[in-house]
């Protein structure tokens, strides 16, 4: 641990892990425009649309993806499938406040191509909600419905049927077979479009 006179301690929130303070302070510095906020944690997917106040952010728009389950989706609240819906739903309703544009905002997350952070942000462009990416890190359509997923369901059904039943029991329990994850998105999908755009 470093030690001397010139030592400075970290503000908590950065030692925990939550705020990349200089990260923050650029976002905030390069005007008053609203951020799309994307936390991962180990079975959810957190989105909000926030505004910065001095006395402290004001979140405009807020999904949890375990709102999900209430709209009918059977899949896990953590995959990729799952990003998307919850970045789509929360735009969709982020669109009814006025708002057409935020700057994304991953915090801590490693910008990973592909990843469940930027299937988010995918879902809030789908949406009609424009925030600023780079086209090829977002995740392809393939991913975004979960075909990976149930490729993988497959080939472990086939090679190990305990093994399948234990890695997707939550899945099994709710009602889905996991090589249906793909045809089961498009059903949720199109009921979000219909019922919240």
């Amino acid at each position: 641990m470093a030690r001397g006179p010139r030592y400075k301690v970290p503000r908590k929130r950065r030692r925990e892990g939550k705020t990349n303070y200089y990260k923050r302070y650029k976002m905030i510095k390069s005007g008053n425009k609203v951020r799309l906020v994307v936390r991962l944690t180990n079975e959810y997917v957190i989105a909000q649309i926030v505004k910065f106040a001095a006395k402290g952010d004001i979140i405009l728009a807020g999904l949890h993806s375990k709102s999900l389950f209430k709209i009918g989706w059977k899949g896990d609240a953590n995959n990729t499938p799952a990003a998307y819906l919850t970045g789509l739903l929360l735009c969709l309703s982020a669109k009814k406040l006025g708002i057409k544009y935020a700057v994304p905002d991953i915090g801590l997350h490693r910008p990973t191509k592909g990843g469940r952070v930027f299937a988010v942000i995918k879902g809030c462009i789908d949406a009609g909600i424009e925030v600023p990416v780079s086209e090829e890190v977002l995740p392809g359509d393939d991913r975004i419905r979960g075909e990976h997923i149930a490729k993988y369901a497959e080939e472990l059904l086939n090679r190990n049927e305990d093994l399948f039943k234990r890695m997707f029991s939550r899945v099994l329990a709710r009602g889905l077979d996991p090589r249906e994850l793909p045809k089961h998105f498009d059903e949720v999908k199109k009921l979000i479009l219909s019922n919240y755009s």
